[in-house]
């Protein structure tokens, strides 16, 4: 199955299974909204009931957040960044490309990446909601706060600032808040055990060089889940 199979809304409980080399939407609804502001093609590398892997090639063309006018997010100050009007545009992904893994359930996704010289560079935890799949590919909500986490073992929070702003201008409530620093204490508790994905040799694997670039549809916001769709 690959993103441009139409998808059938009467479908969206059933929990897909896809084999390696298939291609899905990796997407993400903005924050206090179900509307999709992020959506990556990528090419499943496993599907297992114990874990979704998925490869984001170079050059994949992804749909992103701007401001209104097209500015990018990172060029906006922290202080306006959350409160100006938004849009989406449409960008080819910079540099190496990203493995991701993530577990059912699990509220973070684990992303790895290398160098153009496929030099491991690390891993990083993105504190998120528990992937929900639909019969295109998965669906969460990004929640600000992540953690970088290094070949010899040390880490770091990441984006606390963001973390912070989001809660002030209403994106995120002290309870949501909350969870997510407990999601985030739970996820430095798995680091600090080092047991898989860290132990599991994901630094060394590589891309099946016949796999395609896969291609961004044009429906790529279709059949939106609800926030909290089981």
């Amino acid at each position: 199955m690959t993103a441009e199979t139409a998808a059938d809304p009467t479908t969206q409980h059933q929990q897909p299974h896809w084999s390696p080399g298939d291609q899905i939407l990796w997407r993400y609804r903005g924050n206090a909204t179900d509307r999709i502001h992020i959506c990556r093609p990528m090419t499943v590398v496993r599907d297992t009931p114990e874990l979704l892997a998925a490869w984001m090639a170079p050059g994949t063309r992804c749909v992103r957040p701007v401001l209104a006018d097209g500015t990018p997010l990172y060029r906006e100050p922290l202080a306006t960044r959350y409160t100006k009007p938004r849009t989406t545009a449409v960008d080819s992904w910079f540099g190496p490309g990203v493995l991701k893994l993530a577990r059912p359930g699990e509220p973070w996704s684990i992303w790895l990446f290398w160098d153009l010289e496929w030099r491991f560079r690390n891993w990083y935890v993105n504190l998120e909601e528990p992937l929900t799949r639909w019969e295109r590919g998965v669906d969460s909500e990004d929640h600000f706060l992540d953690i970088a986490v290094h070949p010899d073992r040390s880490w770091e929070w990441k984006d606390e600032d963001e973390f912070a702003r989001a809660q002030q201008v209403g994106l995120l409530t002290a309870a949501q808040a909350e969870r997510v620093r407990a999601a985030g204490r739970s996820a430095a508790e798995h680091i600090e055990a080092w047991g898989a994905p860290f132990t599991s040799g994901w630094e060394q694997w590589r891309p099946d060089p016949a796999w395609p670039v896969p291609q961004l549809p044009e429906d790529w916001d279709a059949c939106r889940l609800p926030t909290g769709q089981p």
